[in-house]
């Protein structure tokens, strides 16, 4: 089990979820022990690259996965969180862009800035 320096640790590599009989594969399962008295928190975190020829075609695809993901973790009353990984400078090129703005707001997609260079988050974004 790998755990990063800010305490979150890895549980397991292409998470699987289920739901009638479909399985779906998100990149990353992780949990972070809080407190003795609180319940640990766990995430789920797809990592996407953005490195497509189009960037909205990029986006549509991630949002839709995404947006997948996250019901199924709905009706299957699983406790993790999801989220949606992108480098710091896919964030700062791409998702200031006011149709991603739109797009994730509207549909309340998670995400988490991550520095490539030192593979560490340097911003959550609920």
């Amino acid at each position: 089990m790998h755990t990063f320096k800010d305490g979150w640790q890895i549980l397991k590599d292409d998470y699987t979820l289920e739901y009638g009989g479909d399985r779906l594969y998100v990149d990353i399962a992780a949990e972070k022990s809080i407190t003795a008295e609180k319940q640990g928190r766990k995430i789920l975190v797809e990592v996407k690259s953005f490195l497509g020829r189009s960037f909205v075609n990029d986006l549509e695809q991630a949002v839709g996965q995404y947006v997948v993901y996250r019901d199924v973790l709905v009706e299957t009353a699983l406790d993790f969180k999801l989220y949606l990984a992108i480098t710091q400078g896919t964030y700062k090129s791409n998702f200031q862009r006011k149709l991603a703005q739109m797009i994730i707001n509207r549909n309340q997609v998670k995400l988490l800035i991550v520095d490539a260079e030192s593979e560490v988050i340097v911003q959550w974004i609920d």
